[in-house]
């Protein structure tokens, strides 16, 4: 038997527990469902080229140019770098004078990397 403690903190915990179940069924039927409705016939239009830039290939292990791989490491670089600005604009008031000067700092040196990259070519695409 359960004490009226233990039954208080597992009630709880019930809509936490109800909440995973519902998240867990609903993930599963949105994987099952368009494997069961749709049909695996990709037309022309489907296989060319997007986003990526080249046709799309059999193998997954084909080369492709590095230049792939140096705009998504600048992103996440410039990405991650902004995404410090978010705390710092809501604990300004906070940090001070300090805090100011520390992030204008942190944010020169980010342009100087941007200006960097700029005039060493990566970011042109050919």
């Amino acid at each position: 038997m359960l004490t009226p403690e233990m039954d208080a903190l597992l009630s709880e915990y019930f809509p936490v527990l109800l909440f995973l179940v519902i998240a867990t069924v609903l993930g599963l039927v949105l994987m099952v469902v368009p494997l069961v409705l749709t049909e695996a016939k990709p037309d022309p239009e489907k296989n060319s080229a997007y986003e990526c830039g080249f046709g799309a290939f059999d193998d997954a292990r084909t080369r492709f140019d590095v230049r792939f791989y140096l705009v998504a490491i600048l992103f996440i670089i410039f990405d991650l770098e902004v995404a410090f600005l978010f705390p710092w604009a809501v604990a300004l008031g906070d940090i001070g004078i300090f805090g100011f000067w520390s992030m204008m700092v942190f944010l020169g040196i980010l342009t100087i990397g941007f200006i960097y990259e700029w005039k060493k070519g990566a970011l042109e695409w050919e």
